[in-house]
This record gives C-alpha cells, structure tokens and sequence, in this order.
C-alpha cells in the first residue's frame, strides 16, 4: 500500500462541495465499515440498489474531489502494543508553524492541530513497542526542540468511544440526540505474530479503488486473497482490527466545524458521566484523561458539526443529559497541522529516533 501524506489544511479546496442522497448514503455506508471480503465494492453496490461499477466510480471521483480522504484499516495502537496519548503544549502563539513542522515530522505524530486555548497545540503521538526514548523521553526531545512553554501529558484513563463517522443525513437534532449509554472500553496489548505483522504492512495506507482491493496485498504476501480476507477478520475478532473504512475530509464534506469539549465533574460521577456522553451520535470520541493545576477537566469529548452552532447544540445537549458538569470549556481548532492514519512496523520510529537523540544506532 502507498504511503500515507500528511494533509495540512489550507484555504484552497476547503469549502464544502454539494453533495446529494445518494453520495450521502455512499458516504455513510464506506464510513461505516467497509466489507472485509474478497469485493468489497460489490456488497456496498447490492446494498444501495446500484451496479459496482457506478460506486467504483463515484468512490474514485469523491477522492479526487477531496471529500474521501483514504479508504483503509483501522489497527488499534493500543492492541499493537504501542503507547500513544493526547499532548497539549503552549507554543510561540505568533510563530505556530516551526513548532508545527518539528511535530509533524515525527512518524508517530497522527493528528496536530491549532486550537483557541492557552494551551493552544494539540497533538496525538505514539512509540513503538520497542522505542529505545519511550513517550517520555520522545515529549521530552520534542519539548526542546519546539521550545515549548510547557506540555501537558493527557494520555487515555479510560476509553468511552472512538468512532470517526460522520453523519451525512441527519441533521442537528438527530446529532444532538442520546441513545444507549456505552459502558467504557479497554483493550489492553494483545499478542500477534510476524505474519500479522506482514499483513500490517502489506495493507496499511491507501487502499486501491478497484474491484477486487484486497488482491494486491495478498500478491505481496503470496496467500490467496480467500486467505487474506480471512486474516483480516480473524484480527477485528483479536481486536488488533478495528475495521476497514472510509475516512472523510471533514470540511470537504460539509463538516467545516469540531469542538473538543471538555468537562470537570464530580470525580465519582466520571464513569457514569462518560458513559452519556459516548451515547451522542455526534460524539465521535470520548475519554478519560488525567488533570492538572491548569487543567482540570477529566473528560473529552469530540463533537463534529456543520458549523459552530451544530457543535454547540451538541455540547449544550450533552451537557442537559449529563446533568453534573462542575465545568466546561470548548476548544475549537483553526489549523489542521498534520492528520494522517499511523503506519505501523516501519523504519521511520526508529530513524527519527537515531536522528533527533542519537539511540538505537
């Protein structure tokens, strides 16, 4: 599979693009998990009615048009044994970029973005199993090197929902709805073997638009494609899987907001109140992070919206729901620094690693 790019977000090519009934249901369909089966194109055509061919080709036009950002699996960091966690550090509010572009280059660095707080960069990082500088000692070097105030650890306590969909049909109401609550989820490390990781590998990245998508990767590791699919299911049933799907550009896609709400409540209502908010249809994500003097809120929440106002009717929804929010704050982001899917079992970790703290030589 190619190799993932980092995106950064700009003016040009930013602004929603028209979308209508049926690249909406397509687009749901492919967000919600795309079928792990030897032509995967053809289910989505039988479930919406059309021939493969005409998916296939709005699928390919919908990348083109910057509103699919990538099809491709989803693996679990946390199942893969590799640490990860949430930064916020306080960078040169005038001079955002440099800081941005030293993050940025770190292989492990997923998501980075420019938010309205004191703490005003955000970003997702993670080390491999065997990293020789752990997170510890990666924050540490990418502290110095971005000559950052400071960098707030928040790492998951707890994971209530990680679910990136993006609802193309429903409007606020439906967004700022509550169904079921979601009891927490833990994945902890969970064995896995060199063909697992071959099979990483082989179909990370950007999954080709053709009928038969899964056929070059099992070209690459000489098992049928019968044999691969079947892999690929065995790991979503081990939990190193997530799932295979569609992954959107938000703003291209009509979402032009997100809001990252945070909340402090009574510390023996967290499980209770985490658990309601991970039931909002527009909560994409939600956790349980540590606090700090500075930083007292131990849940975060992600709501993804139409505009600001979308955001905040989901917010102030949650917030009814909940009923024992001590305090809230919204960050809203302004630049999208770096957004990719992380690649795993590369040489990248360890070379940045030999690069920028001379270990591992």
């Amino acid at each position: 599979m190619a190799a993932v790019t980092p995106k950064i977000r700009s003016r040009k090519d930013g602004a929603a693009v028209p979308l209508d009934a049926f690249d909406k249901s397509l687009l749901n369909s492919m967000q919600g998990g795309f079928p792990i089966v030897p032509r995967p194109y053809a289910e989505v055509a039988t479930a919406l009615g059309v021939e493969e061919d005409v998916v296939l080709k709005r699928v390919a036009e919908l990348i083109e048009q910057r509103i699919i950002r990538q099809v491709t699996p989803i693996y679990d960091t946390r199942a893969l044994g590799y640490q990860s966690m949430l930064v916020a550090a306080k960078v040169d509010a005038e001079h955002p970029w440099r800081p941005a572009k030293i993050i940025n280059e770190h292989p492990g660095v997923s998501h980075n973005y420019l938010r309205n707080h004191e703490f005003n960069m955000w970003f997702t990082v993670a080390t491999e199993p065997d990293s020789a500088l752990g997170l510890e000692g990666t924050l540490e070097v990418l502290k110095r090197e971005t000559g950052a105030e400071s960098v707030r650890q928040l790492p998951t306590l707890k994971l209530f929902k990680i679910r990136m969909d993006l609802e193309m049909s429903g409007d606020t109401e439906a967004l700022a709805k509550s169904a079921e609550a979601v009891a927490p989820v833990e994945i902890d490390p969970q064995p896995y073997d060199d063909f697992d990781k071959a099979v990483i590998r082989a179909t990370q990245g950007d999954m080709p638009v053709v009928s038969e998508p899964y056929a070059a990767a099992a070209r690459e590791l000489g098992v049928p494609v019968d044999k691969l699919v079947a892999h690929l299911e065995g790991m979503v049933e081990r939990n190193l899987l997530r799932r295979v799907a569609a992954i959107l550009f938000h703003r291209r896609a009509g979402f032009s907001a997100n809001g990252m709400g945070v909340w402090r409540v009574p510390d023996d209502r967290v499980l209770e109140a985490g658990s309601k908010m991970a039931a909002f249809r527009g909560i994409s994500h939600c956790y349980e992070r540590p606090t700090y003097g500075d930083w007292p809120y131990q849940l975060f929440t992600m709501a993804h919206g139409r505009s600001k106002e979308e955001c905040d009717a989901i917010l102030d929804a949650v917030e009814a729901e909940v009923g024992c929010i001590q305090e809230r704050a919204t960050l809203y982001s302004s630049t999208e620094f770096k957004k990719v899917r992380l690649l795993y079992f590369t040489d990248d970790f360890k070379r940045w690693e030999r690069e920028h703290a001379g270990v591992g030589a």
